[in-house]
């Protein structure tokens, strides 16, 4: 197994890999790392591993790039001078520009540097449509105390003191490119808001006022993130809102601000890593594969692809229509579907057998829907990548934005079950290697004309470990926190997230703008059913058919098709 194919097999289980001095650190749920297969294969490649880490974190691949430069902003600067930017290029009167729109001024900026490929994607979609942004998000949490929910947020002001990306702005005006400026300062808006108990459920109303789909950010404010309280009279508990933007979230970093948040309240700071900065991987991301070898990739990949790939005709979001800022943003349908234990066992089994990840079967799987659902044999999708995967020591602690979205072009004419099965394992390991570059790079490398989207659909394989057969799932304590809802959004028409849960999968899919087509989230997650088990049968029962034959009809579908608009009868 090559070093790349090893790494998209770390990325499927959720386990990342870091440097600690010059040994090798490994990080993820309890039920991935005793995966003793696992462990040997990580075992047997520790040097390659190693030496691939080292030679990303000082930045000396074969073209022979040099180390990170330092951040060159004094603590004590009362101005900032172009010199003093080592990752952006910026002129005195930009400068000034920027540091204008910073509240305290230039005494109140500690970095500047520019945003990474998936941050300029999400501004973008921002700028388009502030008021209805796709990528605000919101999650709620109950505490049975006052007391407790001030100790909670006093500890993610902490949290924000210690982590640059929590206390980073957006700025594009009076700049040549967008920026994010880190602040020194930045306090967490804290707003108390009133219940009227005769309205209903408290948690229902607090969802319903502070909807991410109907919450404007003002991106040059830091920090990016709100907290809303409220006292829930009728359950005798306190209520926390929390409204974030992406920029500079991702999942893992939100588990890790609630992770470092309750060892502060439980007075283990000692324990906290010190802060890993995130410019590093800013660098990382803008000074590692080169643009040129990104384009040439992208270009061998999609260079010939001149039509998008829109499943059941959805090819953009009704948010994302220029002249349609006032679309109905409740137009979105949400479903989850979860596979049957035997056929999640089959999944396992079956990609042990051709020696391919999980992942790589379930973006088979996707794929085939895709292809019903286009009229075509050569489809290209949106695949969420980790991130964290190839970056330098103590990645896994760094909070920010890691993620990416990138095509991926995948073929089925012609081609047998289990070669397809092996050519879409092969394509996600070449793709691992340019996780960084920007989407909009990718995009311009196709046949397909702009302002017209490449695909209209996303897939997302993540690992997301169910708790272990007996573990608490209420709160152990009265005062325990309670976690109890989340929701998160992306600008596709149509999202098919599959969730590993460790021995299960989960299909959870999101579709925008798809009722009047009559394409519902469940009619989604139902495809997806069926083409998991029409390419477990095919590559059980005839490897060497053709994939392109697969039935991924669901069965209530080609019932209605083949059966009730061919009654006859009267």
């Amino acid at each position: 197994m090559s070093t790349a194919e090893l790494f998209s097999l770390l990325e499927d289980k959720g386990i990342a890999l870091s440097l600690k001095g010059d040994q090798l650190a490994v990080r993820g749920d309890k039920q991935a790392l005793s995966d003793a297969a696992l462990m040997a294969l990580l075992r047997s490649h520790k040097a390659a591993l190693i030496a691939h880490l080292q030679a990303i974190a000082h930045q000396v691949p074969a073209a022979g790039k040099a180390q990170v430069p330092p951040n060159a902003i004094p603590a004590d600067a009362q101005a900032i001078r172009p010199e003093m930017l080592t990752l952006v290029t910026l002129d005195p009167a930009q400068i000034d520009a920027l540091v204008a729109q910073v509240p305290g001024g230039a005494a109140n900026v500690q970095d500047i540097y520019p945003l990474t490929p998936l941050q300029e994607g999400m501004l973008f979609h921002h700028l388009v449509d502030p008021q209805h942004d796709a990528y605000v998000e919101a999650s709620l949490v109950a505490c049975n105390s006052r007391q407790r929910l001030d100790r909670l947020l006093g500890a993610i002001q902490q949290v924000i003191n210690r982590h640059d990306i929590l206390r980073t702005a957006v700025v594009w005006q009076g700049v040549p490119e967008p920026v994010q400026v880190v602040l020194r300062q930045a306090t967490l808006p804290i707003e108390e808001v009133q219940i009227d108990a005769a309205q209903g459920d408290a948690a229902a109303q607090m969802e319903a006022r502070f909807d991410p789909r109907n919450t404007h950010f003002v991106l040059q404010q830091a920090p990016l993130i709100r907290a809303y309280v409220a006292h829930d009279q009728v359950q005798g508990r306190w209520l926390l809102r929390i409204v974030s933007h992406h920029l500079v979230l991702d999942h893992t970093t939100q588990e890790l601000v609630f992770e470092e948040a309750e060892l502060i309240e439980q007075g283990r700071q000692a324990e906290l890593p010190a802060p890993v900065a995130f410019r590093q991987f800013v660098a990382q991301a803008r000074l590692g594969v080169s643009q040129a070898e990104h384009e040439a990739f992208f270009r061998q990949m999609l260079g010939d692809v001149d039509e998008p790939t829109a499943p059941f005709g959805l090819l953009q979001t009704p948010l994302g229509r220029p002249g349609e800022a006032d679309a109905d943003a409740e137009d979105v349908d949400d479903a989850q579907l979860r596979l049957p234990l035997a056929q999640a066992q089959a999944v396992r089994r079956v990609a042990r057998q051709f020696g391919v990840s999980t992942a790589s079967l379930m973006h088979l799987a996707w794929a085939l829907v895709l292809a019903r659902s286009s009229g075509r044999q050569d489809v290209v999708f949106g695949t969420v990548l980790f991130g964290r995967m190839q970056g330098g020591e103590q990645i896994d602690r760094v909070l920010g934005l890691f993620i990416n979205t990138l095509p991926l072009r995948v073929r089925l004419d012609g081609l047998r079950v289990d070669e397809a099965l092996r050519a879409t394992h092969a394509s996600l390991a070449q793709l691992f290697r340019h996780e960084h570059a920007p989407l909009s790079l990718a995009q311009r490398c196709s046949g397909v004309a702009a302002p017209t989207p490449l695909f209209g659909a996303l897939f997302n394989h993540r690992h997301s470990p169910e708790p272990a057969a007996g573990e608490a799932q209420a709160p152990s304590s009265p005062d325990e926190l309670v976690a109890f809802s989340a929701r998160e959004r992306t600008n596709y028409p149509i999202t098919l997230s599959v969730d590993d849960l460790g021995e299960g999968f989960s299909f959870s899919a999101q579709v925008q703008g798809g009722q009047a087509l009559g394409v519902s989230a469940q009619r989604v997650c139902a495809f997806m059913h069926q083409a998991v088990q029409a390419l477990l049968d095919g590559l059980a029962q005839a490897p060497q058919g053709l994939v392109s034959d697969l039935d991924v009809l669901p069965a209530d579908e080609r019932e209605q098709l083949l059966r009730q608009w061919n009654d006859t009868a009267y």
